[in-house]
């Protein structure tokens, strides 16, 4: 007889964003001419850049001469682009961290969920609540129930203190998805400091460091004395450089890293990786990398900035005008998202339906993200200038905020 893996019924029913397709799908059913505005799931609009394309043009002919044919690539990614990400995005900004601590990904969703399996089931985690909720739903599948949720609400302004209790693998997620929080120098030197003490490892998400804009801010947690032997790095593209539909990331797994065996004996991290990737992932295509590299040219760099500089603005944009409305809106200044409280009496997937059937706009409901999410609503930054404005116009007509 095989059986289910029963971790699967502790899950909820179905992922937020399952439920608010089938509910988009459900009312242009019933109203096919609609033209609905979403501001609800992160992908982005604005198409891949003049560089990455090219880049991945002449990757295609060279797939197409024999002399310049590829077959399968390294597991790890291709050494071109590794050497590219620890210049530009650590070298160049006093950290150490060398091509072989980079390891390439197809989504940092993947990486994410994918890392989990190196870590023993009886590991205790501790997730921020409201969370993305990767973190929390794989570690479930896995079996892993010793689950703390760090509360992250408007009275600590959604910044996770430290748990009483030891943990041993901690996620952070920096800007936050999906209140736009973010972990100052000061805040971020404390989990390091608790992690060492406590022999834990901490799980970084920066995925939207490319949006920070404050100077106190780190863009990678390894700037942060210590952290080097306690932490991994979760990277993108998808919002840089638009690969949400090309599909490439990075993983930073640095040398110093270890776990524990059951002698108290340590376990690198890195080899405990590449083991398993040898095993269950096929490695990212070279057309991709190529695509990737490219974003590391002077062109290339500016082009990609030019973009997310685009998405900060529309944010802004948005943050102002919901502010007039008389929404309270957190997030935007480093983040693509915006959290974004509810009228009084509303809840969250109650706010949704509003939007939805009478302004047409599709946002995320807060809930979504974990019992600490409800009362908000996530807006992203991700549309055309030209929706966001049609979307406020539409909001401000249907809504009435005390």
């Amino acid at each position: 007889m095989a059986n289910v893996n029963e971790n699967f019924f502790d899950l909820k029913n179905s992922h937020v964003f399952e439920t608010v397709l089938k509910k988009k799908n459900e009312y242009l059913e019933k109203n096919p001419n609609c033209k609905l505005i979403h501001l609800g799931i992160g992908d982005v609009t604005l198409p891949l850049t003049n560089s990455v394309i090219n880049a991945m043009h002449k990757a295609v002919d060279e797939l197409g001469k024999k002399e310049t044919f590829r077959g399968y690539g390294l597991v790890p990614g291709y050494d071109f682009l590794r050497k590219k990400i620890s210049e530009y995005e650590y070298q160049k900004r006093g950290i150490d961290i060398s091509s072989n601590e980079i390891f390439i990904a197809d989504g940092t969703k993947n990486d994410a969920g994918n890392i989990i399996d190196l870590f023993s089931e009886n590991n205790i985690v501790a997730i921020t609540d409201p969370v993305y909720p990767v973190y929390r739903d794989t570690n479930i599948m896995f079996g892993r129930h010793k689950i703390i949720y760090l509360e992250c609400t408007e009275k600590n302004n959604f910044i996770p203190q430290l748990p009483k209790e030891k943990v041993d693998m901690i996620y952070l997620c920096c800007p936050n998805n999906p209140t736009g929080s973010v972990l100052k120098t000061k805040d971020l030197q404390k989990w390091v400091n608790y992690a060492k003490e406590n022999n834990s490892i901490i799980l970084y998400d920066s995925v939207y460091e490319s949006f920070i804009t404050e100077p106190d801010v780190p863009h990678s947690i390894y700037e942060i004395e210590g952290a080097k032997d306690v932490a991994i790095e979760f990277r993108s593209f998808s919002k840089l450089a638009g690969f949400t539909g090309v599909r490439c990331s990075f993983m930073v797994i640095p040398n110093e890293v270890n776990l524990y065996n059951k002698s108290n004996e340590k376990v690198k991290i890195q080899n405990l990786w590449l083991r398993r990737q040898s095993s269950k992932f096929g490695g990212v295509s070279y057309i991709t990398q190529r695509g990737a590299e490219a974003i590391y040219s002077e062109e290339g760099m500016q082009e990609v900035h030019n973009n997310v500089k685009y998405y900060l603005e529309n944010g802004k944009y948005i943050k102002t005008e919901l502010k007039k409305i008389g929404f309270t809106v957190y997030g935007g200044t480093n983040s693509p998202y915006l959290w974004v409280k509810v009228p009084k009496g509303e809840t969250s997937w109650g706010f949704f339906d509003k939007l939805l059937n009478e302004a047409n706009v599709i946002t995320t409901p807060g809930s979504g993200f974990g019992k600490c999410g409800e009362g908000f609503i996530r807006i992203t930054s991700f549309g055309s200038k030209e929706e966001s404005k049609e979307a406020i116009r539409r909001i401000a007509k249907v809504v009435n905020v005390d």
